[in-house]
């Protein structure tokens, strides 16, 4: 999934796909060589959770 916020040049873009069994990977769209960062289901509902709530926000 693509944040509908991102430009049309796809920076500074989290991108996060579902994986099987309760897992989901996320990259930076500006370090597209890094591999991406899988997490447990439930740390990444509280990362959303967080950022929809303002908790990353500076």
């Amino acid at each position: 999934m693509k944040s509908t916020l991102s430009g049309p040049d796809g920076g500074d873009c989290l991108y996060a796909a579902k994986l099987n069994g309760d897992r989901y990977a996320i990259r930076d769209s500006e370090q597209p060589d890094v591999p991406p960062m899988v997490l447990r289901g439930g740390v990444f509902r509280a990362f959303v959770g967080g950022a929809k709530l303002g908790e990353f926000d500076f």
